[in-house]
Formats: structure tokens, C-alpha cells, sequence
């Protein structure tokens, strides 16, 4: 039996070793943490994942997919928190397409669980990567609880260890001519929890991903099974009128939510409390090339880490997977092969999740509050509700179907420019009003061949 050494246990990882398992390898996976499944998990502890239409696909093909959805939250659309507290409802895609809110520890400890129970990989906790032999398979480990040092061979050998891969950094970036580079954003993040009502049911629709877009920064909140809400605030460290280095003391607090967020204020009068017991954490973005030396490939974030605000860094690692499993099968095992067509293809669309990240960023804080935006996005769903072949909207694109990353990310910004010029040409809302929207839409895409 072939074995294959996995270095990180969290989602990329844990997903890999079932497909591994399933084709036949003895899988061992080494963790630098000790195991989660034995701390509590709580809501709040780390940002809610959106998985969606790749996702999905990833776990479907290992038969994976009715396990995750007994933790998963469908969330059919936006909804948008004013100032004053007015609601604004955008649908994602068309009528009943969601993506789904689930807890990153949960969905971790879900399949950790079938990977060791029911594909018999072994997990060893408390093991640090110090390094590795590229060439022959070879990773040197340290054993955090006793100091032992150690080192595990194997047939082949896969980083899925993270932003901050040690895999990659201890080894991969020691090889000649390896680009890496890493971009942390100019904002942090520091969660937030809004509880459930005393009788445990939500006190905001848990089937919106809610937003209160303030321009330069943003406050969101996804739903957790229990009735409560895991939210996040992006705001700028330093040099804003609003920054966190602004807001320190617990009256400096309960000031800037009363005025920014005065809904989620009424909601979550302990904000003050909570502030202190989450962290402040950055945000980065980082990029390398080749993800394969010798026996050992690079995997979801330790390729190509991104920031979350497209809800795509979960369901990119897990489509690394499905990727992977299918050229392990289309050729034979044959892993130089197999590594080298995986970077080719993977590359450019790890390169593109990480622009459409940073563009939805934009959208989310800013774009949504704007009623030309809003306007654009229903002419969008519009046209796409009369001609589905002919025109797929971002969002969708990335979501809602397989396309490759790096091809909805040129074909989203050439349809921004496309609707971007019909909507100065022609007055959108007054046809909106007039109900003579599908005149135009039948005029431009019913003699057109592609939109």
C-alpha cells in the first residue's frame, strides 16, 4: 500500500485525506495544534464559512456532502442595514440558489471524524513541521509535548497547513527561483456575537447573510445553528476616521455602535464586554509559484491564501481537492504528472479568487449601499433571468457554478464595463418603472450571440 503524508489537519487537509484514503493510500496526517474536537467549540471563535456550489462538489465526490448538511445554514441573499436601520434585500442568484453559513470548527471536527473513523488516516496532534526533503518524501517534525524530534517518510507528501504553511516556508521557499509574496490589507478584523432571543430562536433572519456597509468599513453576521449570529467587523487598523486604534475604551465602544450600528447596538448591548475577548486580526493575501517540488505539493491556503470577502477561500482549498482527485484518477497515480498539470491549471484561478476577493470587499462595505449598484445588480438578475445561456452575472459565476476562477474574473469585469455603458445609454430605472425592462433586455440579447 502506497502512503501519503499530509502536514495540517483543518479543512483542506482532512477533505484530501478522504480522497487519498478512498484510492487506496495509508494516510498520515501530522497537526501543530492538539485536537479541536476535544476543546469546545463555540460560535464566535472563528469566522463563519459560506460554502457553496464548488464546495459542495468537493465533498459530493467523496460522498461527503449529507454529513456537512446537517451543519449547514442555506442563505438565499444580502440583507442590508442602513444607518437608520432600513432593510435592503439583494437575492444571490436566482430563485431558491444559496450558499450556506457553517462553523469552521464544526465542519473541521465533522471531517477530521470521517477521515480517522471511516477512511482510517491517522491524526498525530502536537506534531510541528520543521521541515522536509523535498525530493524524497521526507517531513522532520518535532513532537510538542515531549520535544521529540522526528522524521516520517512517504511516497508523496501534501502542504495543507495553512497561510502560514510551514511546509512551504521551512522548505518550498528555500528552493531557487521560488516566488512568494505576501500583501496584508490595510484593515483587521475582531468578531463579535450576537446571541439568540431567551426562547433560542434568531433575532435577524437567519437566512440572509446581513451586511451594514459603512463605506470605508463593514459589519456582517452569518447564523449559527443555536440561534445566534457569528459577526465580524473589517475596519482599518490605523488612519481613518473610523480605526480601530480609535476605539479602545469601553464608552469609546458603546459610542461608535450606538451611532454606526445602532440596530445591531439594540441587539447586542454587551458589545463592550465582548470586545476584549476576541482578538484583532490581520488580513493577507499570499501568492507563490510552483506549489510542487519533487514529491510534495502545495494545497489551499499554503498555495493560496486569500481574504474571505468573496466566501471563496474554503471552497477554492476544497476545490483543490476535487481537482487533484481527478487528475490522481485521469493519470493513474502517475504524481509528477499529476503535480504538474495541478499547478498549471490551479495557478492562474488561485491568482484570480484572490482579485475577486479583494473587489467583493469593495462591494460588500461600499457598493451595496449605493441605489445605482442595487439598480445595476436587478438589471443584471434581469437579464439573466430571460437569457441564462446567454448571460451569467459575477457572483453567480463564482457561487453558483464550476466556471473556472480565473474565467469569471475576465468575464465579470468585461460584463461591469458591458452593463456599465447600456446603463448610460438608457435610463434603467424609468424603464424599470414603466415595465418595459424586457423590451430592452429582448432588443440587446435577443439578436446577440454572447452578452
Amino acid at each position: 500500500m502506497k502512503e501519503a503524508t499530509i502536514v495540517g489537519a483543518g479543512l483542506a487537509g482532512s477533505l484530501w485525506a478522504v480522497y487519498l484514503a478512498k484510492s487506496g493510500y495509508k494516510v498520515t496526517i501530522f497537526e501543530r495544534r492538539s485536537d479541536i474536537r476535544l476543546a469546545e467549540i463555540t460560535a464566535g471563535k472563528s469566522i463563519n464559512l459560506a460554502l457553496s456550489h464548488r464546495g459542495w462538489e468537493a465533498l459530493r465526490a467523496v460522498g461527503l456532502e449529507e454529513s456537512v448538511n446537517e451543519l449547514a445554514i442555506p442563505m438565499y441573499g444580502r440583507t442590508m442595514h442602513s444607518e437608520e436601520g432600513e432593510l435592503t434585500y439583494q437575492p444571490y442568484g436566482q430563485e431558491g440558489q444559496a450558499i450556506f453559513s457553517v462553523s469552521r470548527g464544526g465542519l473541521n471536527a465533522k471531517m477530521m471524524d470521517i477521515a480517522e473513523k471511516e477512511y482510517g488516516a491517522t491524526i498525530k496532534y502536537d506534531h510541528q513541521c520543521t521541515g522536509a526533503d523535498l525530493e524524497n518524501g521526507v517531513v522532520y517534525l518535532t513532537n510538542k509535548a515531549t520535544g521529540e524530534k522526528l522524521e516520517h517518510k512517504s511516497d508523496i507528501v501534501f502542504g495543507c497547513d495553512g497561510a502560514y504553511s510551514a511546509i512551504r516556508y521551512k522548505a518550498m521557499q528555500k528552493l531557487d527561483r521560488f516566488d512568494y509574496s505576501q500583501d496584508f490589507i490595510d484593515d483587521g478584523y475582531r468578531e463579535l456575537f450576537i446571541p439568540p432571543n431567551p426562547d433560542g430562536s434568531y433575532k435577524i433572519d437567519k437566512n440572509s447573510l446581513h451586511i451594514w456597509p459603512r463605506g470605508r468599513f463593514m459589519l456582517i453576521a452569518l447564523a449559527n445553528e443555536d440561534g445566534s449570529f457569528t459577526c465580524t467587523l473589517f475596519m482599518p487598523f490605523t488612519g481613518d476616521e473610523n480605526a480601530f486604534d480609535k476605539i479602545n475604551t469601553k464608552g469609546e465602544i458603546d459610542v461608535f455602535f450606538k451611532k454606526t450600528f445602532p440596530d445591531f447596538y439594540e441587539m447586542c448591548p454587551d458589545v463592550s464586554n465582548q470586545w476584549g475577548t476576541h482578538p484583532l486580526s490581520s488580513l493577507a493575501i499570499m501568492r507563490c509559484y510552483p506549489w510542487t517540488s519533487g514529491k510534495v505539493a502545495l494545497m489551499g491556503d499554503a498555495a493560496h491564501a486569500t481574504v474571505p470577502f468573496f466566501g471563496q477561500g474554503m471552497n477554492a482549498s476544497l476545490e483543490d481537492c476535487h481537482e487533484m482527485g481527478k487528475l490522481m484518477e485521469k493519470h493513474n497515480h502517475n504524481w509528477p504528472v499529476i503535480f504538474e498539470e495541478y499547478q498549471k491549471q490551479r495557478k492562474p484561478n488561485g491568482d484570480a479568487i484572490q482579485e475577486l476577493s479583494k473587489y467583493n470587499y469593495l462591494v460588500m462595505r461600499d457598493y451595496v449601499a449605493d441605489p445605482e449598484f442595487l439598480l445595476k445588480k436587478k438589471f443584471e438578475r434581469r437579464i439573466q433571468e430571460l437569457y441564462p445561456s446567454k448571460y451569467v452575472a459575477l457572483y453567480s459565476m463564482v457561487s453558483f457554478s464550476s466556471i473556472p476562477y480565473a474565467e469569471a474574473w475576465e468575464k465579470g469585469m468585461e460584463q461591469k464595463k458591458y452593463i456599465d455603458e447600456i446603463t448610460e445609454k438608457h435610463d434603467i430605472e424609468n424603464l424599470f418603472e414603466q415595465n418595459k425592462i424586457d423590451e430592452l433586455i429582448h432588443s440587446i440579447f435577443g439578436v446577440e450571440a454572447n452578452a
